[in-house]
């Protein structure tokens, strides 16, 4: 029987228990591990291999493959050293998923937007800068911009610009001093990665794709008086049945980060919902018609929101995936 290990860091996470409960259905027996107990060896000897890589007493070197929910947050140096012992289980030949590359490149915003736009996929207007001059001379010229963190998640410490008032979407605080609050991040961060604000109503799309299908989706619906979609920030799900466009850019956008399986975030103008304005006539393009545009890809989704929505469930089709290639 393949040895099939999943790296979670919550036993009670619905996705980690989801897919540990999938795996035991297709008949394997699956290996839990934590990364963050993870330990290597590394000696040079004639009849011992060069690295012994365990997480508690599972010897990872022996997995067939291994399935990534979660490598754990912590320390820069703890957390590159699970994306280092990642890698190296790959170069000894387990098949680990989402592999350490995806993960990363989906991970970092600032390179998953450019990966997306080098593929041609349709993404907000991006401009990354390290000067709080360059910052607000980007801000003007977008009017409505959102600043985001290139490592965040869940939402948080996402910060919307709009009529030089700035707002954050996880603090109960007021709008801040614009100037004041980007010398701030700057400091903290270093640089500033900023997009243009795109009118919505009020939604996202979260599109699952497994091993190049897309296989649901959901919106997600900000709360009243919120900007932000997140579920993690107070938003709702409802069924979203994808446009051959947006499936299609969903399914383009996890090739082009990389993933076996992802949460892509598209979002929908105002345009998208006239539909009398977006109707083409022969022979002619609308030229002033942007369409869906992508957000960013989850290289470590959660599933319980489509499970919820549609009961569709990921877990067992990235199994199925990986039974296909043991």
């Amino acid at each position: 029987m393949k040895k099939i290990g999943i790296a979670i860091t919550d036993p009670e996470d619905w996705t980690a228990r989801a897919l540990i409960s999938a795996a035991k259905e297709k008949g394997f027996s699956p290996l839990v591990l934590d990364l963050r107990k993870a330990d290597v060896r590394i000696s040079l000897g004639i009849s011992e291999p060069a690295a012994q890589f365990k997480a508690g007493e599972i010897l990872l070197s022996d997995l067939d493959a291994l399935i990534v929910r979660d490598v754990g947050a912590g320390a820069f140096e703890g957390v590159s050293f699970r994306f280092d012992i990642l890698r190296e289980l790959e170069e000894e030949g387990v098949a680990v998923i989402n592999s350490p590359d995806a993960i990363q490149n989906a991970a970092n915003k600032y390179h998953a937007s450019y990966l997306l736009a080098r593929a041609g996929l349709p993404v907000p207007e991006t401009i990354a800068v390290q000067s709080v001059e360059a910052a607000l001379k980007v801000i003007s010229g977008f009017g409505d911009a959102v600043i985001k963190p290139v490592f965040g998640y869940k939402g948080k410490d996402i910060a919307r610009v709009k009529n030089w008032e700035i707002q954050f979407s996880d603090r109960k605080t007021g709008p801040a001093p614009v100037e004041e609050t980007l010398e701030k991040l700057l400091e903290e961060k270093g640089m500033l990665y900023i997009q243009e604000f795109i009118e919505n109503p009020g939604r996202d799309i979260r599109a699952f794709v497994v091993g190049g299908t897309a296989i649901g989706a959901i919106y997600r619906k900000a709360a009243a008086g919120s900007w932000v979609n997140n579920l993690s920030q107070g938003g709702s799900s409802d069924r979203c049945v994808l446009t051959d466009e947006q499936k299609e850019i969903a399914e383009r956008a996890s090739l082009a980060i990389g993933t076996t399986f992802a949460g892509i975030d598209i979002i929908e103008g105002p345009e998208d919902l006239d539909e009398n304005k977006n109707k083409k006539v022969k022979g002619q393009c609308n030229e002033n018609r942007k369409g869906p545009r992508i957000l960013e890809v989850n290289g470590t989704p959660s599933g319980k929101g489509i499970f919820d929505a549609w009961g569709i469930n990921p877990a067992g089709y990235i199994i199925e995936y990986l039974q296909n290639i043991l």
